[in-house]
């Protein structure tokens, strides 16, 4: 995936994001760090699966909702980033309908405005090669879940402990989610499509076994 704003923030880490949590307890002006952290990749994320509009309104909730939630934010878990995700997954459910209905669309007719959000960089492949009808139909048949653990593997670069933080799931559901929803990519559009790789194993393989 060439977009770095899909790839895990590699500077302070996991550690340094949950003393700025702490800290912002006493002081709340430092909780903005944290927005102007992650906030453009979770922007994009809900843009490809939302549209833009939708992405706005996701993104900012997300970060209310994290504000407000931070005092119980659990300085054990693998990381910020799996936490807030989790929060944009919840808001995003809210918005199920409007996906389902958007990929239903552009697998019928080839053309729909949320696709086109997917594609307005032209050295996104992940976006571009999601652009297609036949993943568009197999994304639509797929449960709300298993969309979840595929697109935050696909699109968001998670290992599958970060999946399984973000969704509150175990390790053991992430990866039955995942193989399901691989297997159906594969019956609808083929083992050797050009998109069938983006869904893949990329995690280390620690995570794979």
């Amino acid at each position: 995936m060439t977009d770095s704003l899909c790839r895990p923030y590699q500077g302070a880490g996991a550690e340094a994001d949950a003393v700025l949590i702490a800290a912002s307890l006493d002081e709340p002006e430092r909780f903005a760090a944290l927005f102007d952290r992650y906030a453009p990749a979770i922007h994009q994320y809900v843009a490809r699966r939302l549209g833009h509009d939708a992405a706005e309104d996701v993104t900012a909730d997300t970060f209310l909702t994290a504000f407000r939630i931070r005092a119980r934010y659990d300085s054990e878990r693998a990381g910020v980033r799996p936490w807030l995700y989790g929060i944009a997954a919840k808001l995003i459910s809210r918005h199920r309908r409007e996906e389902v209905r958007a990929l239903k669309l552009l697998a019928r007719t080839g053309h729909d405005p949320v696709a086109e959000t997917w594609t307005d960089s032209a050295d996104d492949r992940v976006a571009a090669q999601a652009a297609s009808r036949p993943l568009a139909k197999s994304l639509a048949k797929l449960s709300e879940g298993d969309r979840h653990v595929l697109l935050l593997f696909a699109w968001a670069e998670f290992s599958y402990q970060e999946i399984a933080e973000a969704l509150d799931i175990p390790v053991g559901t992430v990866r039955s989610r995942l193989n399901r929803a691989r297997r159906k990519l594969r019956a609808s559009a083929g083992a050797h499509s050009p998109f069938s790789e983006t869904f893949e194993p990329h995690a280390p393989e620690g995570d794979l076994t």
